[in-house]
Formats: structure tokens, C-alpha cells, sequence
């Protein structure tokens, strides 16, 4: 973890809006670094209480604290039931503020107390994981897809230790979000996990216009010269061992 940029984002208070439609390789001024957090639930059975929760009271109590949300299920049909969420804090400060309010907020808790009664006695879901993530220096703010966007990839790449994710993230930041930009990858953003079920690791989520667009895009990375170059330099050997990758679709109240 790069220790002295995510302290330095807990004394900001500024609010920036997310970049749209831009390239990741325009971003190089340098600014404040926003926090994700994604939350994935496993769910017990096809139940629409969660979606209700999310898009009727969690999704806006989150917006008056000035967090935009992401909403998302498996592109295809999968033996788990499973819903993703993107949580965008402008900074560590929104995010700690955001944490605690939230309880304070009259609105989001008489509205939110039926989901959580309901819950209680009869659970919805049975696995609940949290990745808080820091974006990286390239791409230091999410970049909105545009609308004809169908299909999300999300990444979250293990790394055997914290060096040798270090040396993953630089490899990132110095050289393959570039070729991601060439290839058409289209880049959505991308965080080191500074909390989570799997560390040390980052996740990163792109985007695309179909699942055709995908494989194409791809195809063209794995035979880019450039990533041919870098994938057998020592300096990033053994960053990443493991790698689970979902296809993921917006749901209609997603706000990215």
C-alpha cells in the first residue's frame, strides 16, 4: 500500500465529480485518489428484497452523502445468485463520514427498518464480502462508460505477497492501462485493496458494448507487442497468481 497517498487523502474534503468518456491515459494530472468499495452478496434464492433495498433507500441515503453507486449481476446465468455493488467515495473523509452518518440519516432509517426486519428473521443472503479499495495513481478518479455499454468485467487479481503486488500495480500504472486504452478495454477504475477476503490483491472493473467487443478486445491485448514485451520483464515476475474474473450486467437502477 502506497501508505503516504492514502493518508494523505484523509485530510481532503473536496468533492470532484467522475471523469466520462475519457481515456485512461489522459488522466496524468495529478489529484485526489477517490475510495471504492464493492460489495458482493451471494443471495439465498431469487429474492428482489435486496434490489428494492438498494435502489429505493441504500442507493439514495448514499447519494445525499455524496457517494455515487454501481448495481450489477452476473452477465449470464451462474449457479450462485449474486449482486455487485460499486460504492465511489470522493476520499477517505467521505467514505469515514458516509459510514457513520448514514445512521444518523432519520430518512434512510425509517425507510430502511422494514428490509432489515424482514432480513433478520429470514435472511436474504448468506455471504456478504467487502473489498476497500484505493484507485490507482493513473486513473485516479472512476471514468464513466458511456450508454451503449452492456457488459462490465470485474478482475481482482491475488498477488503470492504485498512486494510482489506493489510491483502488479505499478505494472498497471506504468504500462498496461495504456495498452488497455489501445486495444479497447475500456477502463472504468481500478484500485489496490487495502481491505478484503483476499489480500494483498486489487480488483478493477472495464467495460464494453458486447460480449463480442470483449473477446475481440482481448484477442488484440494478448498479441499487442507491448504487453508481450512487459509480461516476461523481471521486475514483474510472479505479481499475480491468481485471478477471478466475473461478466457482469448494469442493473436498470446501476448508476454507472
Amino acid at each position: 500500500m502506497q501508505r503516504r497517498n492514502f493518508m494523505k487523502t484523509a485530510g481532503l474534503l473536496a468533492i470532484t465529480p467522475a471523469f466520462k468518456g475519457t481515456a485512461a491515459t489522459t488522466l496524468t494530472k495529478a489529484t485526489e485518489k477517490e475510495i471504492f468499495e464493492w460489495r458482493i452478496y451471494t443471495l439465498e434464492e431469487e429474492n428482489p428484497a435486496l434490489d428494492i433495498f438498494y435502489q429505493q433507500t441504500f442507493i439514495p441515503a448514499c447519494n445525499r452523502l455524496q457517494v455515487t453507486v454501481g448495481a450489477f449481476a452476473p452477465y449470464k446465468k451462474t449457479e450462485k445468485i449474486q449482486r455487485f455493488y460499486l460504492l465511489v467515495y470522493p476520499n477517505l473523509a467521505v467514505y469515514h463520514n458516509a459510514k457513520t452518518s448514514i445512521w444518523k440519516d432519520e430518512t434512510f432509517r425509517k425507510a430502511a427498518q422494514p428490509f432489515y426486519d424482514a432480513s433478520a428473521a429470514k435472511p436474504v443472503y448468506s455471504v456478504f464480502e467487502s473489498f476497500l479499495c484505493e484507485a490507482f495513481d493513473r486513473v485516479p478518479r472512476l471514468i464513466k462508460p458511456d450508454s451503449s455499454r452492456t457488459l462490465f468485467e470485474f478482475r481482482n487479481y491475488k498477488s503470492p505477497n504485498e512486494e510482489a503486488n506493489q510491483r502488479k500495480v505499478k505494472m498497471f500504472n506504468v504500462d498496461e492501462i495504456a495498452i488497455f486504452d489501445a486495444v479497447g478495454i475500456n477502463s472504468v477504475c481500478y484500485g489496490e485493496v487495502l481491505s478484503g477476503p483476499r489480500m494483498p490483491s486489487l480488483i478493477y472493473l472495464t467495460w464494453y458494448k458486447d460480449e463480442p467487443t470483449r473477446d475481440e478486445a482481448w484477442n488484440k491485448f494478448s498479441s499487442h507487442p507491448d504487453w508481450n514485451r512487459i509480461r516476461t520483464l523481471p521486475e514483474y515476475a510472479h505479481t499475480a497468481t491468481d485471478n477471478v474474473s466475473h461478466l457482469l450486467a448494469p442493473l436498470p437502477y446501476s448508476q454507472i
